[in-house]
């Protein structure tokens, strides 16, 4: 709709003028004067000039205006803080992390509804993007570079997260469910995992990061401070990428390789069927 009223406001005059000077200069009209001397006209030019510099004035505020709306950086308004979560793509899997909470998650992302969600977002391997549809806007991700992004769900249920940037062998099955929940049931789901969860620590990390396809969602009920920013700041090894490991002949590796310490029971919350 607001693309169509910027059309009209531009269209519309342009087309009102045209039919304007056809009909004040048609043939048959004998009040039209002729002058065959004319050569410059200071109103001509200033109308000529005018109404596209006004033009460009208008659609450019417009953009300006507009990208400044939809900045993914651009916290949500709400009476309510911002949940943080810090996200990592790996290959072929999201790990997320709940740095207040002190849990994490692969392939599973749980938030409360009605509650701004603050992404933190880097790539341990190749250049990806997250993306949730339903809930807004994708963001590009890159190794050894941290992105914010701001999401929130109006109402609880069930939506469907994915990568939409095309990363390798896995990519087509690197999504993730998203479960938007009470804050009473987000609180349980947290402590549920606090209470029984694994380990995700530097060295579960290095082998969560190894490549791996269909990883079946996993929590941890305890994430080590500052893992996230370890991988950003490159202080923990990224993945090999794609490319690399083929070229060095690296196995892929498949979710029940993984160390009991990164494959860990998954814990569905109450509240997201």
């Amino acid at each position: 709709m607001n693309s169509l009223a910027v059309m009209l406001v531009i269209v519309v005059p342009t087309l009102v003028a045209l039919l304007a000077f056809a009909w004040k200069f048609r043939a048959s009209n004998s009040n039209a004067r002729y002058n065959p001397e004319f050569t410059y006209s200071g109103r001509v030019e200033l109308i000529v000039w005018s109404i596209p510099t006004l033009t460009i004035l208008f659609i450019g505020g417009l953009i300006y205006y507009g990208s400044y709306q939809l900045d993914p950086r651009k916290p949500i308004p709400s009476s309510q803080p911002p949940l943080d979560i810090q996200v990592v793509a790996l290959d072929w899997k999201w790990l997320f992390l709940y740095p207040e909470q002190g849990v994490g998650a692969i392939n599973q992302l749980v938030i409360p509804a009605g509650v701004p969600v603050r992404f933190k977002l880097t790539s341990a391997s190749v250049m990806n993007t997250f993306f949730v549809p339903q809930l807004g806007s994708m963001v590009y991700v890159m190794n050894g570079m941290q992105t914010e992004l701001h999401l929130q769900a109006d109402r609880e249920g069930s939506f469907f997260g994915q990568s939409a940037h095309f990363s390798g062998d896995g990519f087509s099955d690197m999504n993730f469910s998203v479960s938007a929940v009470s804050a009473d049931a987000f609180t349980r789901w947290a402590s549920s995992l606090r209470g029984g969860g694994g380990v995700l620590n530097a060295n579960a990390y290095r082998e969560l990061a190894r490549q791996s396809t269909n990883v079946a969602p996993a929590s941890f009920g305890h994430v080590q401070p500052g893992l996230f920013e370890a991988v950003v700041q490159q202080t923990l090894p990224p993945g090999p990428g794609p490319a690399e490991s083929a070229a060095s002949g690296e196995p892929q590796v498949s979710p029940r390789a993984l160390p009991a310490a990164a494959a860990t029971m998954t814990h569905h919350p109450q509240g997201a069927e």
